[in-house]
């Protein structure tokens, strides 16, 4: 979940970040409710791969211990 989670949160950074350096106003849900600058937009967008990356680190960790269970498991 908290992959998921970090991958539509780095999408809201990108959009925003893009659409405000690049265009006239940002994109994307975040500008309906905040206004950021573009710097903000940046670590919102590593915020969401640090939270995508934990997510998937997780999932290995977890995938991991599922396979070391069993009768041979130490």
């Amino acid at each position: 979940m908290r992959g998921l989670i970090g991958f539509i949160v780095m999408i809201q950074g990108v959009m925003g970040f893009i659409g405000q350096v690049f265009f006239d106003h940002a994109w994307g849900l975040l500008p309906h409710w905040f206004e950021l600058p573009s710097a903000a937009y940046a670590g919102v967008f590593a915020a969401g791969a640090a939270l995508a990356v934990w997510g998937d680190a997780a999932k290995k960790r977890k995938a991991k211990q599922a396979g070391q269970t069993g009768a041979g498991a130490v």
